[in-house]
């Protein structure tokens, strides 16, 4: 057996940038020293999402660091960072945009150093930056901007200590320079005064994005002259970057892709499990959607390991196997593990899954392909493909949770086959949403909703009755035409079904619907 030593690590402290606001544009090394983290000292994230990388033992400290509203001072911050480290724990401390750009994340490297404690630091992309490129304005240009720099607008420009030249800067825009400049929007006026005075032309090209690289992310163009007065008039405001340079005025169709997204700026309840989630939110989030998740049910295996076990270890002596969800190929696979048995026990066995998520699942997961599939996805249509592929009566284990209906194992009982209905996980429902989803809901500040079974269903209802709710304006898209039975019974029927029952297939059915 291979001996892999004790962990190494090169560092105490991992100083990570977490980019602008698209918790996908963090980048790899980070992704992967979040992961590993035994603490994560978070700033006030664009998208928390990113949190949900974090390994479920990890410490989560919440440092706040919002203008004018710090959760942490920068000494108890310091403190954290030394207390965690000198404890042998892997400290992440967690920023937005970049760690050294106005993040103060000079200081903390050096006062890690100080005392001894070794600290990587991870670049991360800047909101400077990027929410002027997705709001189509590159920060430079071929023959109009071969410069840029950025600022801070916290300072007053009326002050005699600032520490900015606004001659100099002025000087940058006149030569065809960008300026992008972080923190500025309660200090428009003065900026923008400050530059026509050492000679910028007040018809200058000048634009501001606010929530750059978000669903909500919106922008404004205008001129040094008149951007304040278009920004008030459309009511945008912090957190923002102004764009001031011949390259706020390039008005090219090719360069908006962020906000020309299907489904960009709409916001997506996602009722799964919370593990269930990542593959729906990440196509959501993918197609412009701002995504806001809410575990209606959870998931528990079943703890009866040696009736699991037992079943597993003969399963070549079915002539079936049915497996009915992408939870219940992931249950098989664990048995599978335990009791030292692989894809190749299979090999007399046919198996049926009942969609696309799920054969997809045996694939990736098992190494395994479906032998039929059926073109809905319910019991009742996988119980017709497995009778239609057999010559006779046959003997089927079916391996899903414990609430599958009783159609699949009724209509394989009535045919004279023998059945062996095994319970691999159970579900439950959770008593409550997270905070914030009923009143999003009830405000009218969700687009959609998704459905992808029955007891989602019956669960967010559930939940929503107990707070004396509804679910608003929001739009019901159901994964199939079971789901939008159950929706129906519930008083709350799809306003679009998916053509196909999988993942994939409610996606597409949401972009169609926008779009049309």
């Amino acid at each position: 057996m291979k001996d892999e030593g004790p962990e190494i690590r090169t560092c105490d402290v991992s100083l990570i940038g977490a980019g602008p606001g698209d918790p996908g544009l963090i980048t790899v090394r980070g992704l992967e020293r979040l992961r590993e983290a035994d603490v994560v000292i978070y700033d006030a994230l664009s998208d928390p999402s990113l949190l949900q990388e974090v390994s479920p033992e990890a410490i989560l400290i919440d440092a706040g660091k919002r203008a004018k509203d710090h959760t942490l001072t920068q000494d108890e911050i310091n403190a954290l960072l030394v207390e965690h480290a000198e404890a042998g724990r892997f400290v992440v401390r967690l920023k937005g945009g970049d760690p050294y750009l106005f993040g103060r994340g000079g200081e903390e490297a050096i006062y890690l150093a100080e005392r001894g404690l070794v600290c990587e630091v991870l670049p991360g992309v800047t909101s400077g930056l990027a929410a002027p490129a997705l709001a189509g304005i590159p920060a430079t240009f071929r023959g109009m901007s071969s410069s840029v720099t950025l600022l801070t607008g916290h300072e007053t420009p009326e002050k005699s200590s600032t520490q900015l030249d606004y001659a100099a800067l002025a000087g940058m825009v006149r030569s065809g320079g960008t300026l992008c400049v972080y923190m500025g929007v309660g200090r428009m006026a003065g900026i923008m005064a400050a530059l026509v005075s050492h000679g910028v032309s007040g018809e200058t090209p000048a634009a501001l994005v606010q929530w750059g690289a978000m669903p909500r992310q919106r922008s404004v163009r205008g001129t040094v002259a008149t951007l304040e007065r278009r920004v008030s008039e459309a009511g945008l405001g912090s957190p923002a970057i102004i764009v001031i340079g011949s390259v706020a005025g390039l008005d090219e169709p090719a360069l908006g892709w962020f906000t020309g997204r299907p489904l960009f700026g709409q916001r997506v309840l996602v009722t799964r499990t919370r593990a269930q989630a990542s593959s729906l939110s990440s196509a959501l989030r993918a197609l412009g959607a701002e995504v806001v998740e809410a575990a209606t049910i959870r998931i528990r295996p079943n703890e009866d390991r040696a009736m699991l076990d037992r079943v597993v270890s003969a399963v070549g002596s079915y002539d079936w196997l049915a497996v009915t969800s992408v939870n219940a190929v992931e249950s098989l696979r664990v048995v599978m593990d335990r009791v030292g048995l692989d894809a190749r026990s299979l090999a007399g066995v046919r198996v049926a899954a009942v969609g696309a998520a799920t054969a997809g699942s045996l694939r990736e997961r098992l190494g395994v392909r479906a032998d039929v599939l059926p073109d809905e996805a319910h019991g009742g249509a996988l119980a017709t493909v497995m009778l239609e592929a057999s010559e006779g009566s046959g003997r089927a284990l079916l391996w899903r949770a414990d609430i599958g209906g009783a159609t699949l194992p009724g209509l394989l009982r009535d045919s004279g086959w023998t059945v062996e209905d095994v319970p691999a996980y159970f579900t439950e429902p959770v008593e409550r949403l997270e905070e914030g989803v009923v009143e999003a809901l009830a405000g009218g500040g969700v687009d959609w909703v998704t459905f992808t079974s029955s007891s989602t269903a019956r669960n967010l209802v559930s939940c929503l009755e107990r707070a004396g709710a509804g679910m608003g304006s929001a739009r019901r898209v159901s994964i199939g035409p079971v789901t939008s039975r159950t929706l129906d019974e519930l008083g709350y029927p799809a306003d679009v079904e998916a053509t196909e029952a999988s993942v994939a297939g409610l996606v597409r059915a949401m972009v169609a619907s926008a779009s049309g």
